[in-house]
C-alpha cells in the first residue's frame, strides 16, 4: 500500500499529461498557480501543478498515518518535487522539472555509493536494508551497495537521455511515468536473482 502511495503522484502526472492540450495555457490548474503558461509545453506545466498538489497530499496522508514522522528518502523526494516544480512553474520552463528526477537518481546512487565512507564500520546502507534477508561476505555487501547504486545513476542517465536527447523529449511523459518504474523493477529481479543463494530463509 505504502509502495501504491508513492507512486500516485507519478500516476496523477501522468494523467494530466495525456490529457491536457499542449497549447491550453488557461487549464485552471495554470490559473490556479498563477502561471502564465508556455506556446506548446502546458500539458507538462499543468501536469507538474497536479504533481506539486498530490504530493502535498500523499506525503502528508503519510506524515500522519506514520505518527507525524517521514523517512529521509520520504523528505528528499517531497523537498525535489517542490523545489524544482515549484521553479518550473514560476519560470513556465518545463526544463526544470525535467532535471528533477535525474538529479533525484544521482543523488540516491550517490547516497549508497558513499554512506561506507562516513561510518566508522565501513557498513554500506544496503546491509542496513537487507541485512535481516541475506547472508553476505563484507566483499559480497560493498558490491551489492555498488550495483544498487549503479542501478540509480542507470535511471539519471535514462530520465537524461528521454528528457533532453531523445526525439526532444517527445516520450519523456511517459518514461517518467512507466519505464521508470520498469527499469527499476528489472534491475531489483536481476539482483534478486543474483542472490537468490544467499538467502537466510527458503521463505
Amino acid at each position: 500500500m505504502k509502495a501504491l502511495f508513492d507512486y500516485l503522484p507519478i500516476i496523477i502526472f501522468f494523467y494530466f499529461y495525456k490529457t491536457t492540450d499542449p497549447k491550453d495555457s488557461q487549464h485552471p490548474l495554470l490559473e490556479l498557480v498563477g502561471s502564465t503558461g508556455n506556446a506548446d509545453q502546458n500539458h507538462i506545466l499543468v501536469a507538474t501543478c497536479a504533481l506539486l498538489i498530490s504530493t502535498l497530499v500523499v506525503y502528508g496522508v503519510l506524515f500522519f498515518a506514520q505518527k507525524f514522522r517521514l523517512e529521509k528518502m520520504q523528505w528528499f523526494i517531497v523537498v525535489m518535487s517542490l523545489v524544482f516544480g515549484g521553479i518550473t512553474l514560476a519560470l513556465s520552463d518545463i526544463t526544470y522539472i525535467k532535471l528533477k528526477a535525474v538529479i533525484l537518481n544521482l543523488g540516491i546512487g550517490l547516497g549508497f555509493l558513499l554512506t561506507p565512507l562516513f561510518n566508522k564500520e565501513r557498513t554500506p546502507i544496503i546491509k542496513k536494508l537487507l541485512g535481516s534477508m541475506l547472508e553476505l561476505t563484507q566483499q559480497g555487501w560493498h558490491r551489492l551497495n555498488w550495483a544498487w547504486s549503479g542501478q540509480f545513476f542507470l535511471l539519471a542517465a535514462l530520465h537524461y537521455f528521454f528528457g533532453f536527447l531523445y526525439m526532444e523529449g517527445k516520450y519523456w511523459g511517459e518514461f517518467t511515468a512507466f519505464g521508470d518504474i520498469i527499469v527499476s523493477l528489472s534491475c531489483l529481479a536481476a539482483i534478486l536473482f543474483c542472490l537468490r543463494r544467499h538467502f537466510k530463509t527458503t521463505d
